[in-house]
């Protein structure tokens, strides 16, 4: 896992990958886990719901070094009212009572195993919290993003780490 230039910090099932094996990416995420969901539009009414990162970590101490990955892709959890064994918190996870600490600390990780110049994609659903919220946990400023989904909740926000300061 020395050679891979994409991090994905957060990376439960998946989802968004065209290729969920692509060799260009570490997967981490802080849990391991199979669930079996309930789903009207599977084959036989449910279907499994696979958690498997190439890492357990956590997002808020990263364990790699400064400046490592050309790509970060930060989607952490976004629910704080969902119990842990409904269906959404299984698929996105659940953020703790201190999320604002939590996720201010996996900013500023994602920041760090950046390369100077390279970008951060960050995905939110504001279902519960603002995105604005979330976004006044970093001093890092956006570059541009994209709302999308039936709702318009979800956004793709696209960030450029700065030039390193000697």
């Amino acid at each position: 896992m020395e050679n891979q230039p994409v991090l994905d910090a957060c990376c439960g099932s998946r989802m968004f990958w065209f290729d969920r094996l692509d060799d260009r990416a570490v997967f981490g995420d802080h849990r391991r886990e199979t669930h079996t969901l309930t789903d009207k539009s599977s084959k036989g009414g449910s279907r499994e719901l696979t958690i498997s990162p190439d890492l357990l970590l956590d997002f808020r101490a990263l364990p790699f070094p400064s400046d490592r990955f050309n790509l970060v892709v930060f989607d952490p959890p976004h629910l704080v009212r969902n119990g842990r064994s409904g269906w959404l918190a299984k698929k996105y996870g659940k953020l703790g009572a201190d999320w604002r600490d939590d996720l201010r600390s996996g900013f500023a990780e994602c920041f760090r195993v950046l390369q100077p110049h390279g970008t951060l994609i960050f995905k939110w659903n504001e279902h519960e919290i603002p995105v604005r919220d979330i976004l006044a946990l970093t001093d890092h400023k956006p570059l541009f993003g994209n709302r999308c989904g039936k709702t318009a909740k979800s956004h793709w926000i696209v960030f450029m780490k700065p030039e390193a300061t000697p």
